[in-house]
């Protein structure tokens, strides 16, 4: 059997390069070679793209990849039918490619800019499509959609950095007016829990509005929910499939990037901690929220489950969820069968699958 060309694109330009940089770390080690002819192709925080010549995926979180001798600088040509494009001297290189795994977190890789490229090129990609992936980038967005879809969720606000410039004190007295503390404070367009803060009282507030404005225009506030935070896998086109719940208990006060990527304090449940038919109702909802959203591919959903009569609550929704070692996308679907390498052929036929 012909063997796909298949590009893994990782790093980015976006406050999530170094999760990127670990997420792809693992791809490139489960990938089956057999079946692909791998391109590994990094991008610098400043822009740059580079084909890594190594084989020692060890390298890419410490940064060493973008030393290596057997590097070329390469781009993804948005002219159909050109791929990859290699330049050597004076010389460009071509080549062919049959699907793009965009291993991209956050700004320029999550949020439909990448999709966008992927699409004038005519490459089958991984992931849902530009729409789907721009209004999910952005937690407002993604609120109004599945709130019109009668999901629960948590009650929030948008709140705007000029707000913050020209009247933090009414901006303060509103929020106040609204919620109880603790109170949650999100950039709109980040994820792994990038300039996340939970405020206790109104100078944690203040900081944390300053703290998310340095990183998106826009900023959510929710409402505290007293709950065990539950995760699940959703991967298909026209027919998603659910995995079973995962739940994630940080150990922290919440479960900020650092409980994520930098501590060992927090601790998965596979299957989550919570009775048959919560888990039912979780699972439908993630489903509904993809459905709503107009996912393809893959995404992860989250929610609260309320310790309080079990409540399910709707948190967020990730177009490319974390692939580390230790995330629990890749986790949830090999409790449900599906291991990581095979997950890997199925995301790629969903690609395929997509472009027909």
């Amino acid at each position: 059997m012909k063997k796909l060309s298949v590009c893994i694109l990782f790093g980015g330009m976006s406050p999530e390069h170094e999760v990127s940089l670990r997420s792809a770390e693992s791809v490139l080690n489960h990938i089956d070679s057999s079946k692909y002819h791998v391109f590994p192709v990094g991008i610098t925080k400043d822009g740059t793209w580079i084909l890594y010549g190594g084989k020692d995926y060890a390298k890419l979180p410490t940064g060493e990849w973008k030393e290596h001798p057997g590097n070329r600088r390469v781009a993804i040509s948005p002219i159909r039918g050109q791929g990859l494009l290699s330049f050597e001297g004076d010389c460009v290189v071509r080549e062919h490619l049959d699907v793009v795994f965009p291993v991209l977190h956050g700004e320029n890789g999550e949020d439909g800019a990448m999709q966008g490229l992927l699409q004038m090129a005519g490459i089958p990609y991984v992931g849902p499509h530009v729409g789907a992936s721009a209004v999910a980038m952005d937690k407002t967005l993604t609120k109004l959609v599945v709130g019109h879809a009668g999901i629960p969720q948590a009650d929030w606000q948008l709140v705007r950095d000029k707000d913050l410039q020209t009247r933090m004190d009414g901006t303060l007295d509103s929020l106040e007016a609204r919620f109880r503390y603790p109170m949650f404070v999100k950039p709109a367009g980040t994820g792994s829990s990038v300039g996340v803060s939970k405020a206790a009282d109104r100078e944690d507030l203040r900081a944390a509005l300053l703290v998310a404005a340095g990183y998106d225009r826009k900023i959510l506030v929710e409402e505290f929910i007293n709950g065990r935070e539950i995760e699940v896998a959703v991967m298909g086109n026209d027919n998603p499939v659910a995995s079973v719940c995962g739940e994630i208990d940080s150990g922290v006060e919440f479960y900020d990037y650092d409980a994520k990527y930098v501590t060992n304090t927090a601790k998965a449940y596979i299957p989550a901690r919570i009775p048959a038919d919560v888990e039912e109702t979780v699972r439908d909802y993630a489903v509904k929220a993809y459905r709503a959203l107009g996912c393809q591919g893959l995404s992860r959903v989250d929610f609260f489950v309320t310790y309080e009569g079990n409540r399910v609550v709707f948190n967020e929704l990730n177009t490319i969820p974390g692939f580390t070692s230790i995330s629990m996308y890749p986790k949830l679907f090999a409790a449900s069968g599906i291991p990581y390498p095979r997950l890997i052929d199925e995301l790629i036929g969903l690609a395929m699958e997509a472009r027909q």
